[in-house]
């Protein structure tokens, strides 16, 4: 029986397992959105949901910084977490972060997984707009591409004269 058995161990020691969450919740606040292992994911959840939590604190705010910077040790990071992220999760009640599962990793059969936080989802260009923008990009380079070789021949009159 698992009674009060609560976390995975993740094939690690303690300590390596604490110093893999801190990594990967830096990593998740970093870039907002991380590819690991499915169980990873599942362990950082909680685990980062509860330091986004902290970052919301508008009372003791000097406190939780502290206590986020024990498991955060990346001080942008920490500044981004408390006034961007917090800021952008100050009404939701809980619930920032997001798993999608991707299938097995080609290697070794690991079921992988997206974790991101809400907020950070991959928005794609409608089709006309990438063709716009698409053809405004290629008239900038056409015009780039004159301007540079009109530059060369004065340069290379110049030193004649």
């Amino acid at each position: 029986m698992r009674h009060r058995v609560a976390h995975r161990k993740l094939g690690r020691v303690t300590s390596h397992r604490t110093a893999l969450l801190r990594n990967l919740a830096t990593a998740l606040f970093e870039r907002e959105r991380i590819r690991t292992t499915l169980a990873k994911a599942k362990e950082l959840r909680p685990y980062a949901e509860k330091l986004i939590t902290l970052a919301k604190r508008d009372a003791d705010r000097l406190h939780a910084r502290r206590l986020v910077l024990r498991d955060i040790r990346d001080e942008t990071v920490v500044k981004k977490l408390f006034d961007s992220l917090g800021a952008r999760f100050a009404a939701r009640a809980g619930g920032y972060t997001r798993i999608l599962r991707l299938g097995p990793r080609k290697g070794d059969g690991a079921e992988m997984a997206i974790l991101e936080l809400l907020g950070s989802e991959y928005k794609p260009k409608d089709k006309a707009e990438k063709s716009s923008t698409k053809g405004e990009k290629d008239k900038e380079k056409a015009g780039a591409a004159g301007v540079k070789s009109g530059a060369r021949k004065k340069e290379k009159e110049a030193p004649a004269e």
